[in-house]
């Protein structure tokens, strides 16, 4: 887990190829697909619903994203955490990159990336009550399992290195 643009899903489609597990993505079934994206939320008892469906059953998997507030039934079966951190401008202008290939020949509202990127850029503000860098803090304070921080302005293998070599304890 971590801010918008810190490479959270990179790291956890790193770890699942490594460990050739599903990977899953908290955004999928947070939610529902639309054209544009983003639109509509799913209301949270179905998302967790379409997990237990979908993959929370297998013996194992990688989840990236946040769940906190709406997730608690998943996250209890998960073994770990890994928060990711990144300076704020460099997230920020990883998301600016991922947003142009993304909507490349897609529809698009300007004004709904502004809102996007208005909100991603308040993660890092402590007063911010949206997703927040000390939301997530609280959060991890309060959890049962273990959590590794790490920087990722390291290269996504040296990442994948370093939560191979972790060993967790609660």
């Amino acid at each position: 887990m971590g801010a918008s643009g810190s490479g959270t899903t990179t790291l956890a489609r790193a770890l699942a190829s490594h460990w050739s597990v599903p990977h899953a993505d908290a955004d999928d079934y947070f939610w529902v697909p639309t054209t544009p994206p983003f639109r509509q939320k799913r209301p949270p008892a179905q998302r967790v619903a379409l997990m237990e469906q979908v993959f929370v059953p297998r013996e194992a998997w990688v989840l990236s994203g946040s769940m906190s507030g709406w997730g608690e039934s998943v996250i209890a079966r998960c073994d770990a955490v890994v928060f990711l951190t990144l300076e704020p401008a460099e997230r920020m202008r990883r998301l600016e990159a991922r947003e142009q290939i993304r909507r490349e020949g897609q529809e698009h509202d300007p004004e709904a990336w502004e809102e996007f990127r208005t909100w991603a850029a308040s993660y890092d503000d402590p007063t911010f009550t949206g997703r927040s860098r000390s939301g997530h803090e609280d959060w991890l304070a309060q959890i049962d399992r273990p959590v590794l921080r790490l920087d990722s302005a390291r290269p996504v293998e040296e990442l994948v290195e370093a939560v191979l070599g972790w060993e967790p304890t609660a």
